[in-house]
Formats: structure tokens, sequence, C-alpha cells
């Protein structure tokens, strides 16, 4: 029997979800703070002090990002390839469907707030909690956005105890699963746009990512600097 308990937690968080509450959880690329209702996502709008231009992104699996997500079939093989071959964490930028019952449950202001240009971004293949809450979202037809568990401008948190406490005030749910995997990288998942293919944020797993992409789609992402 393992210590963790991350179907207990991942319940117990998407509990708080599902009555308007927040949670702050682990992925492996960092804290996330996350709500399911207009009021928990301005309310976590509002406390990390972001900025207009900064969206949510929907917290999603890989069988939620192929119902949601409008991609080609290339695009589709492409984070297949890197997500589910390569297990690697992704952030998936593409147009939406905005027929999608999850899509559907969102208020004018939360999808506001969470697209752009008829694209929706999503964290995908971001560890067992995270698959665990999306099978409870995906089952219960139950969208969940999210973000950094950090203030705006101020890096991603790969500990709780680095949280800022204001943060930590308006969770009801706080699971706290310790270092996260991808830490050295100090930066939250790499961002796609797989409609353009422009890379919208440099992040975990980059090196690598970019490798996947040379090899088997002989596509050159920028480079950068360590």
């Amino acid at each position: 029997m393992g210590i963790l308990d991350i179907s207990g937690d991942a319940q117990r968080a998407f509990s708080a979800l599902q009555k308007g509450g927040i949670a702050i959880f682990p992925v492996d690329v960092g804290y996330t703070i996350a709500g399911g209702s207009q009021e928990s996502l301005l309310r976590i709008f509002n406390t990390k002090g972001r900025q207009a231009t900064k969206l949510n992104a929907m917290v999603g699996d890989m069988e939620i990002h192929r119902s949601v997500h409008l991609l080609g079939q290339r695009e589709r093989d492409m984070v297949s390839t890197l997500t589910e071959d390569y297990d690697l964490p992704l952030g998936v930028i593409a147009p939406y469907d905005k027929k999608h019952p999850m899509i559907g449950r969102l208020d004018p202001a939360s999808l506001a707030g969470s697209s752009r240009e008829d694209t929706i971004a999503m964290l995908v293949n971001a560890g067992p909690f995270h698959a665990e809450i999306c099978r409870l979202s995906r089952e219960a037809g139950f969208p969940i956005f999210g973000s950094s568990a950090n203030l705006t401008n101020t890096g991603t948190k790969f500990r709780v105890q680095d949280i800022p406490q204001q943060l930590l005030e308006i969770a009801d749910v706080v699971v706290d699963y310790g270092l996260r995997k991808y830490y050295h990288y100090q930066r939250s998942a790499t961002l796609i746009n797989f409609e353009t293919m422009d890379v919208i944020r440099v992040g975990s797993c980059y090196d690598l990512i970019s490798d996947v992409m040379r090899r088997h789609f002989s596509i050159e992402l920028p480079q950068t600097t360590p």
C-alpha cells in the first residue's frame, strides 16, 4: 500500500471545486490553483493580481484533449507522441469545440478568461494526481481551470511552503505532495499553439520536447539559451 492517497486526495479537491471552491494541488510542473466556477476563478484572478492578458488553462487528460480540441491528424500525432510515447508534460493550445458539453457548462465570463481567438490552453500529462483529477472532471463532465499557484510574475512554486499565503488562505483544499518532479527547470509547462506551431512559453522539458519534434516531425522549435 502506498503512502499517498491520490484517489482520496483528488476526490477531496474535486468535491471542493464542484461546490464552487478553490483547490491547490500538485502536478509535475509545480503547484496549481484551480476553480470550477465564475466566482472561484475570479477570486483566484484577483488574488494573484493577474493581468487580463493572462488566461486560465483547462486541466485535461488526453481523452479530454481529443474531444475538446480541434486539430488535424498530424498535430494530434505530435501531442500523442510527446505525452504518451515520451511521457512529457505539455501545455496544448488549440481551437476548441464550442458545442462540447464541458465547454457548454462554462459561463461567459469564465470562458472569456480561459480562451483567446477561439483557442483554449490545456495542461496534459502532468503526473498521477493530475490524471486522477482529470478522470473525475471528465466523468462528471465538470470542467476545471487553473494556473500556477503564484502571484503574477513571481515564478512557479514547486513546494507548498513557497506558495504565497494569500493564495493558501483562499484555498478550500491544499494537497501537499512535496517537491514537484520537474523543479530543476524552475518553469511551468511548455506551451505550444499546435494550430500555428508557435511556442508561447518555453517551460519544463522544452529541451526534450524540441528533440522529439525535430526527430519525429522535422520541426525545429526556436533555440533558447540555458
